[in-house]
C-alpha cells in the first residue's frame, strides 16, 4: 500500500458508524424531491430539505428547464467567459439584480462557487476579512484562499467584531462576510448593528442570502430587505439550490464590483457555465415567488407552528426565528442514533455533528417547505417527541 493510501486508510469513523448501524449520510432517494419521498422502497417525510418555498415540483419550473434544454441542449460545453454566456444567463442576472436592489450581478454554476470565488479575489495581502465564526464553509473556504489578514468574531456577538474591526488598519480595505440566515442554526444576523458598525470603521459587507432569499423580506428578497439596509450591504449573494429550486448561484452588487468579479473571478471564469435548464428553472422559481405570495405566507404559518411546537416540547432550539430549526442534541452518536430511529418513523431529518460543529454543539437540522401539510407536521412533531425521550434528550 502506498503512503497516501495507508495514511487515508485510518480514518475509519463512516466505517464504525455503520457497523453500529447510525450512518446517517448518502441515503438514496429514489423520488422526486417532495414532502414524501422514497428511500429503499419505503416512504418518509421529508424534514431535511432546503426546497423552503417547494417549487422543485412546480409545473412551470419543470416546463421552463424542459423548454431550455429543447432549445439550447443540456449544456454550454465552455464558461461563461468564453462560450458559455447565453442570453438566458443576461437576462437573469439583470433580474436578480434587480430583484436584490443592486445595479448588477453575475451568475456561478453553484452557490459554493460563488463564495469561493468572490470572498477569495475582493481584497488584496494589506487587506482584511472578518467572518462570523457559523459562516458558511464556503465563505470560509473562500477566505482560506485569500491572502488578506482573516479575522474571525463571536457568532453574531458585535462586542466581538468591533474588537477586531478596531484591530484593522483604517486605510485598509475592510470586508465583513456574513449568512444572512445561518444554515445550521436558523437564526439571523444582526445586520443593522453590522452596518453600524462597517460606517464606524469604513469596512465593506457582503451578505450570503442563501436561506434567507425567498424566506424573509418583501416578496422574498431576503434579509437585507427584510431589516432595510439594502443601500448599506455591499454585495449580495443568493444561490439557485434552495428557494430557486435549481442549482447554480449569483453574485449582486454595483457596477464597477461586478466588473472586476468578472474579470477576476477564478471559479467565475474557470468553471463550466450554469446550464440551460438549471438557468430557466431559476427563472421560472423568480416568476413564481414574484407572482404567488401565499407561498411565503404558508411557510410562515407552518414555521411559527412548528417553533411554538418545539418550545412547548422543552426542546432546545437555540434562537431560530425561520424555518431552520435546530434540534440540539450535543452528543455525536446519540445524534446519529436519534437520526436513524426517527428515519425507522417515516422522518427523515439531518445530523450536524462534529467537526461541521463542536461535539458539544451537535444537532438535528429540521426545516420545513411550504407545501408541508399541518397533518406532516403533526405526525413529526410526535415521533420526535417520542424519540427524544426514548433517548434521554427530553425528561
Amino acid at each position: 500500500m502506498k503512503l497516501l493510501q495507508e495514511k487515508l486508510a485510518k480514518y475509519d469513523l463512516p466505517q464504525k458508524a455503520k457497523a453500529a448501524g447510525i450512518y446517517p449520510y448518502f441515503r438514496m432517494i429514489e423520488s422526486d424531491q417532495d414532502t414524501e419521498v422514497t428511500i429503499n422502497g419505503k416512504k418518509v417525510l421529508m424534514f431535511g430539505s432546503n426546497a423552503y418555498l417547494g417549487l422543485t415540483n412546480h409545473p412551470k419550473v419543470k416546463e421552463a428547464a424542459i423548454e431550455a434544454i429543447k432549445k439550447y441542449g443540456t449544456g454550454c460545453a465552455g464558461s461563461r467567459f468564453l462560450n458559455g454566456t447565453l442570453d438566458l444567463h443576461i437576462a437573469l442576472e439583470k433580474r436578480l439584480a434587480e430583484f436584490v436592489g443592486k445595479e448588477d450581478a453575475i451568475i456561478y454554476s453553484t452557490g459554493f462557487q460563488v463564495n469561493l470565488g468572490v470572498v477569495s479575489c475582493l481584497t488584496g495581502r494589506e487587506d482584511y476579512i472578518l467572518w462570523d465564526e457559523l459562516d458558511h464553509a464556503s465563505i470560509i473556504e473562500g477566505h482560506r484562499l485569500s491572502f488578506s489578514t482573516k479575522l474571525k468574531y463571536k457568532h453574531n456577538d458585535m462586542e466581538s467584531l468591533e474588537k477586531q474591526l478596531q484591530k484593522c488598519e483604517p486605510d485598509k480595505v475592510k470586508l465583513i462576510v456574513i449568512d444572512g440566515v445561518f444554515s445550521m442554526e436558523g437564526d439571523v444576523a444582526k445586520l443593522p448593528e453590522i452596518i453600524a458598525l462597517a460606517k464606524k470603521y469604513d469596512a465593506s459587507v457582503m451578505v450570503d442570502e442563501a436561506h434567507g432569499i425567498g424566506v424573509l423580506g418583501n416578496q422574498g428578497r431576503g434579509t437585507c430587505d427584510h431589516f432595510g439596509v439594502t443601500n448599506d450591504v455591499d454585495l449580495i449573494m443568493g444561490t439557485f439550490s434552495k428557494s430557486f429550486a435549481s442549482i447554480g448561484g449569483f453574485i449582486a452588487s454595483d457596477n464597477e464590483v461586478i466588473n472586476y468579479l468578472r474579470h477576476n473571478s477564478r471559479s467565475y471564469i474557470f468553471s463550466a457555465s450554469n446550464t440551460p435548464a438549471a438557468t430557466a428553472a431559476a427563472n421560472a422559481a423568480l416568476d413564481i415567488m414574484l407572482d404567488e405570495p401565499e407561498r411565503r405566507e404558508r411557510l410562515w404559518e407552518l414555521t411559527n407552528y412548528a417553533l411554538k411546537g418545539f418550545r412547548e416540547m422543552g426542546c432546545e432550539i437555540g434562537h431560530t426565528s425561520t424555518p431552520i430549526i435546530p434540534l440540539f442534541i450535543r452528543d455525536n452518536d446519540k445524534t446519529f442514533k436519534i437520526t436513524c430511529e426517527l428515519f425507522d418513523a417515516g422522518i427523515f431529518v439531518n445530523p450536524v455533528v462534529t467537526p461541521a460543529v463542536a461535539p458539544q454543539d451537535t444537532l438535528i437540522r429540521f426545516s420545513l417547505m411550504a407545501t408541508h401539510t399541518k397533518q406532516q407536521l403533526d405526525f413529526a412533531l410526535e415521533a420526535i417527541e417520542k424519540c427524544l425521550k426514548k433517548n434521554g434528550v427530553l425528561h
